[in-house]
């Protein structure tokens, strides 16, 4: 139990997706202006995480016994994808507004780096099933933590008086890089210690 507890933390704080290993930014800077489309997606990203943890955990198996480990990023990427088709065909028919407002992104989730990189490291890192899917869920949870902050930021600098030079894009990298900044403060926490195990 307590081993997931410390997947779950470090994923979320330490080994963010975001700001510690740099993967979705894409998504972090273009769904992250509205907190309702950022909550979305980061739903949307987690079912997605999750079960692409679990099932390439299997589809890992089923390549090495076979010794076709060669083709491990593309059946993984083509199970991400059909998840997110399966997620946007969801989405589309019990929200439409949050289907509207996701735009592009949606689908894109295919190609975020994030997902595809949980589903890399579970097997780099040798994880076992539930290790992978607490992992992937973890991972979720902190982008989606991420992207639910810095949306909250950035609704709020919309009625910000900035220069003109620093509206749009620029104030957004400057808070990202700030915001990335806050989080580098976990990645000295000694989780083991702090939680006294």
């Amino acid at each position: 139990m307590t081993e997931y507890l410390l997947i779950v933390l470090s994923a979320i704080f330490i080994n963010n997706f975001i700001v510690a290993r740099f993967l979705g930014i894409c998504p972090f800077l273009g769904v992250s202006k509205q907190v309702e489309t950022a909550t979305g997606m980061g739903m949307a990203v987690t079912f997605v995480m999750a079960l692409a943890s679990g099932i390439t955990y299997w589809l890992q198996k089923v390549l090495v016994m076979f010794n076709i480990e060669f083709l491990q990023t593309i059946t993984f990427i083509l199970v991400i994808a059909v998840l997110v088709q399966f997620v946007e065909m969801v989405i589309k028919k019990s929200s439409p507004v949050l289907y509207q407002a996701l735009g592009i992104y949606l689908p894109l989730i295919t190609t975020n780096c994030a997902v595809l990189g949980v589903t890399i490291i579970n097997v780099t890192e040798n994880y076992n099933f539930l290790q992978s899917v607490v992992n992937g869920i973890g991972g979720a949870l902190g982008f989606s933590l991420l992207l639910i902050l810095f949306a909250g930021i950035r609704e709020r600098l919309a009625f910000a008086p900035l220069p003109k030079a620093l509206e749009g894009i620029p104030i957004a990298l400057i808070t990202a890089g700030l915001v990335s900044m806050a989080f580098l403060g976990f990645s000295g926490f000694n989780l083991e210690a702090l939680l006294g195990f």
